[in-house]
């Protein structure tokens, strides 16, 4: 395939209409979009052979004429030259295309592209296939087009594995990238909610310029330094995000600088991380090359690192400047490029902020920031049980915050009004609303656990796996459990992990609503999770005794109960959370609680006075002698000596 760079001619008799052609070519590369259309239109006055390429060509030339803001449109042309042109022949030379199919591969790739600045990667994915399956067949330069938006759908979707799979693939069968230096090995793990600085696709997003009569339309747009370039970025990101070991080159671009610091996050190093990123955006102030975009990258990579080092509100801050200059990129998105579409991340950050607004217990304003990424992730199982947790911290927090009211006996807990009305279309961080999040999340996890394992079971085959042959397409084989997007992939670990928080969570909801059969089926599996932890392990016994014991069933409760369990707890464990159970001296005593209103239930009332006798910690002190005094009016005064009943 011609490039629009060089248009040529396909027969001798056609010196003229070449000539228009490369006349167009240049008026275009001049931004003189209206002569250009005035020459396209000549060329089919003449009866120029090349139709569909021609009509591809003036809907681009329109789209970049009206401002590369009437998307829609374009798009619709784009379709109308894709219907019945999928099959084109293969010759050893490469590709012959008839016109009609010329263009039809180009308007393909920039339908893609369209799709990929709107943030619709898995229909760009499909747009793309048939172009992917014939790559090898493709000139090298709309190959690398080609490729490079491929890389980049499959890293935007977080398809890792796959990702390196098809990069071993252009590398060793295309030869279209180099192979990146190593550096010394590097084990460290990658942490959910990194954001790197979103690549760009190296073709301009209406793609292609006036082309030939002959060898059609191009997407291309650019010298092939360009395209090399972006697709070694990519290489060096896919590595990067892999954990592979690469040595990053410092060429003074921002580009480079931002994966430089991805890199240092990966490896935990946190601090290198924040000042790369600082580098970089005082050496763009220092150029004036500061744009929205750099600045929404940098606010809200800065936010992830703090995050991680537990900055609750150094990240919030941070994260909150990366909305406001987002915020000047999304002001009106249906007039804006398609470069500005791509670049805005408000989704991915408020899911971030959410996660920090939990954090400092600021239930409300996380329930608020994870409305809007659950309109876009709504499969993503981790965000519906981070809406159900900020739900319960509201419910607590109020119930909280009444009985202080009570306890202090003032009328100010009684003159408050009562809540308004709310709509039953409007989300409300409720109880109710987090058991609805915790059935989304429990039905989604289970889900993808099923998919999961099979993936999880042939690599942990006792065979040894089979070496990949790079020069086949064997890059579609690699499957990525990566069902959280924006974060990264799940592990059988975190997966397992998060199925245990969403089991414990659907239990103690289940309780506070009076659904004692579904808190007890809810806390039963807690208990079967693989991987259990101690924390949770102990929630388990500790909401499966509570439900037994509102369903009367108080000598079921009491095996649940038994506090012999707590002692072999790792104490690790409790006190790394953020929970009011920090110590296991303070989980002992909760148990033995629990264990006493199991008993008095029972009306084995001696024993229960005699173990609460020995709670002394102050989450349960002031409950325990509430419920010694009730034992105590139930028990009767005892008679005195030498006192006989009449």
């Amino acid at each position: 395939m011609d490039t629009a760079d060089s248009p040529t001619k396909s027969q001798p008799g056609e010196d003229e209409n070449y000539s228009l052609l490369c006349q167009a070519h240049e008026q275009f590369n001049n931004t003189e979009f209206d002569r250009c259309l005035e020459v396209l239109q000549e060329l089919e006055t003449r009866g120029e052979s090349s139709g569909p390429v021609l009509h591809h060509n003036r809907a681009v030339v329109n789209y970049y004429k009206g401002g590369c803001t009437q998307h829609s449109a374009l798009l619709k042309e784009l379709e109308e030259l894709t219907v019945d042109a999928d099959a084109p022949g293969e010759t050893s030379s490469g590709l012959t295309l008839k016109h009609g199919a010329a263009a039809a591969t180009v308007a393909r790739y920039n339908r893609a592209v369209i799709y990929y600045h709107r943030h619709m990667y898995g229909t760009a994915l499909e747009k793309l296939a048939p172009l992917v399956a014939r790559l090898e067949a493709l000139e090298k330069a709309m190959a690398a087009l080609v490729a490079t938006l491929q890389l980049q759908l499959l890293l935007a979707t977080n398809q890792l594995n796959r990702a390196e799979a098809f990069l071993d693939y252009l590398q060793y069968k295309l030869n279209l990238v180099a192979s990146a230096p190593s550096s010394s090995p590097s084990t460290e793990e990658t942490s959910p909610g990194s954001t790197s600085p979103p690549s760009t696709v190296a073709a301009s997003p209406a793609g292609a310029s006036t082309g030939t009569g002959a060898g059609g339309s191009s997407a291309v747009e650019g010298s092939s330094s360009v395209l090399g370039g972006s697709l070694q970025l990519l290489q060096l990101l896919t590595l990067v995000l892999n954990r592979k070991p690469v040595v990053i080159p410092e060429d003074g671009t921002p580009e480079y600088a931002a994966l430089k610091a991805q890199q240092y996050y990966i490896m935990k190093d946190f601090q290198m991380a924040a000042k790369q990123l600082m580098r970089i955006n005082n050496e763009c102030t220092q150029a004036g090359t500061v744009t929205p975009q750099l600045s929404t990258c940098i606010a809200n990579n800065m936010g992830v690192i703090h995050l991680r080092v537990r900055h609750y509100a150094i990240a919030a801050k941070f994260f909150q400047n990366a909305l406001n200059f987002d915020q000047q990129l999304a002001q009106n998105l249906r007039k804006s490029t398609l470069q500005t579409m791509s670049s805005a991340r408000s989704c991915e950050i408020l899911y971030n902020l959410g996660v920090a607004m939990l954090h400092l217990r600021r239930p409300k304003e996380a329930f608020q920031c994870f409305l809007v990424p659950v309109k876009q992730f709504h499969s993503n199982p981790r965000l519906w049980l981070r809406m159900a947790e900020a739900c319960i911290m509201e419910h607590e927090t109020k119930l909280v915050e009444e009985e202080r009211n009570s306890q202090a006996g003032t009328a100010a807990g009684s003159s408050n009004k009562p809540y308004d009305p709310q709509s039953a279309g409007v989300p409300e961080p409720t109880l109710e609303f987090a058991a609805l999040c915790l059935r989304s999340a429990l039905t989604l996890t289970l889900h993808y656990k099923a998919s999961f394992h099979i993936t999880a079971d042939s690599a942990e085959d006792g065979e040894a796996p089979e070496p990949k042959d790079p020069t086949q397409e064997s890059w579609r084989q690699p499957q990525d459990n990566n069902f959280c997007n924006p974060s990264k992939p799940v592990s059988l670990e975190s997966l397992e992990n998060m199925l245990a928080a969403i089991y414990a969570a659907h239990s103690f909801v289940s309780l506070r609503l009076g659904d004692h059969v579904t808190a007890l089926e809810m806390s039963d599996q807690l208990l079967a999770c693989e991987r259990l932890s101690d924390a949770h392990k102990l929630l388990g016994h500790m909401y499966a005794g509570e439900a037994l014991m509102l369903m009367d069933k108080a000598p079921e409760a009491r095996f649940h109960l038994d506090p012999a369990f707590v002692s072999t707890l790792n104490a690790f464990d409790l006190e790394t959370r953020d929970w009011q159970l920090k110590s296991l001296d303070a989980a002992q005593n909760v148990v033995r609680y629990n264990l006493a209103v199991a008993m008095a239930l029972q009306n084995d009332l001696p024993q229960a006075k005699t173990l609460l006798a020995s709670l002394t910690h102050s989450l349960v002190s002031s409950k325990a002698m509430a419920l010694r005094r009730f034992i105590d009016l139930k028990m009767g005064p005892i008679p005195g000596p030498g006192v006989a009943p009449n």
